[in-house]
């Protein structure tokens, strides 16, 4: 059940079990002319709510002894970071949890027990402070793979290109992360050397700063710059979740334009990266099986994640003559019911070319049909946001 009680202005969204508290300062904080919106439910069962997406603040009230919950603020945090504080209740908190909730990013920690009046103070704190700070305005762009071998490492390599080059000359504004940290291809794809070194940050996420960051990206030629480590093929890495929220909230904070080339196979962060983009791409090919297993991940991920509105790009297209045998875009859409966003040219010959010589594709050959649909399907859509 949620109440909510009018006043002007965006809501303050009150999340947490303890209903009754939280009517309490939400009718403190209609008495001053706002607007609240309380959820009386644990924060991993309210995350999803769409109440969220538009709040001017959200509070939230939790049992800090519960792993559940401090992911799930986690994934709260990640999504809302840069449009609305996100401040905590709790009664039970350490040294070590204090410095966590500062690694990402939440507003302020109060302790339990507390007046509804010391809460509404930091509200007004935490907004104030936010309305001095710059809108970062920083895109993330995910894709991820329907299958194995659709190119979609190629399509997020691409689109960073395409961004980098939409963006001022002498600017380091885009950056690629690589987070395939067993089979990532980028860096390879580039000819450039990965730097990421997770087995010196992974004991120590805390130690991630913006100075560490700087000496863990490579830049590209063309002004892009790439994070990534060496891939372990043989090794399936465990990354903690704290480390890649860590590292995109960095990455987030010192690029406007972030595109994220995400495995195929979901990971303990997946969720939370997702959670976390402007846009969600699913990428897979031109063929039967490719369709159908893009139409599966892209309704598996809007079943999982509702808010995501996840969106399918159809690589190596090939528009069919009149009376030819194969598929038509017709089909492609029908197959995709709603979700195809767009298609990409089929020019294996480019592509492989580029990759064999650590170039875009411009690189190659400028004003290819590639580069063509991409910037139809990424920039047209950036213009008009």
């Amino acid at each position: 059940m949620t109440e909510t009680r009018q006043g002007n202005g965006s809501a303050i969204v009150l999340i947490g079990p303890d209903g009754a508290f939280l009517n309490s300062v939400a009718a403190a904080i209609t008495q001053n002319a706002g607007a609240a919106v309380v959820i009386p439910e644990a924060v991993e069962a309210a995350a999803r709510r769409p109440e969220i997406d538009g709040a001017a603040a959200v509070v939230v009230e939790l049992d800090a002894r519960r792993r559940e919950s401090l992911v799930a603020l986690q994934g709260l945090a990640l999504r809302l970071f840069g449009r609305a504080p996100v401040l905590v209740l709790t009664d039970s908190v350490d040294d070590a949890l204090i410095r966590w909730f500062l690694q990402i990013r939440i507003s302020d920690l109060l302790r339990k027990p507390v007046e509804p009046k010391d809460v509404i103070k930091a509200c007004l704190r935490a907004l104030k402070a936010s309305a001095s700070l710059p809108d970062d305005g920083s895109q993330i762009f995910s894709f991820i793979p329907a299958a194995g071998g659709v190119g979609a490492t190629t399509l997020a390599i691409e689109t960073a290109m395409l961004l980098r080059r939409a963006a001022p000359r002498e600017s380091d504004s885009v950056c690629l992360v690589d987070l395939d940290f067993q089979n990532g291809a980028c860096a390879d794809y580039l000819d450039l050397e990965p730097r990421l070194d997770l087995a010196e940050i992974g004991p120590h996420p805390e130690r991630l700063d913006l100075q560490l960051l700087e000496i863990m990206l490579t830049r590209h030629a063309s002004g892009l710059m790439l994070l990534a480590a060496k891939g372990q093929p043989a090794q399936s890495p465990k990354v903690d979740t704290d480390v890649v929220v860590r590292l995109l909230d960095l990455v987030s904070t010192r690029f406007e334009s972030v595109v994220l080339d995400v495995p195929r196979f979901w990971m303990p962060w997946t969720d939370q990266v997702l959670l976390g983009s402007n846009r969600v791409y699913v990428v897979t090919d031109m063929t039967v099986p490719g369709l159908r297993l893009g139409r599966r991940m892209a309704t598996s991920l809007s079943e999982r994640l509702p808010e995501l509105k996840p969106r399918v790009i159809v690589n190596r297209f090939e528009q069919q003559m009149l009376f030819g045998t194969g598929l038509r875009r017709a089909d492609v859409e029908r197959a995709l019911e709603g979700y195809l966003e767009g298609t990409v040219a089929n020019n294996y010959k480019l592509v492989r070319e580029a990759i064999d010589r650590g170039l875009p594709l411009d690189g190659v050959k400028s004003g290819s049909n590639v580069s063509t649909d991409l910037k139809r399907i990424v920039l047209a859509q950036t213009a008009a946001e």
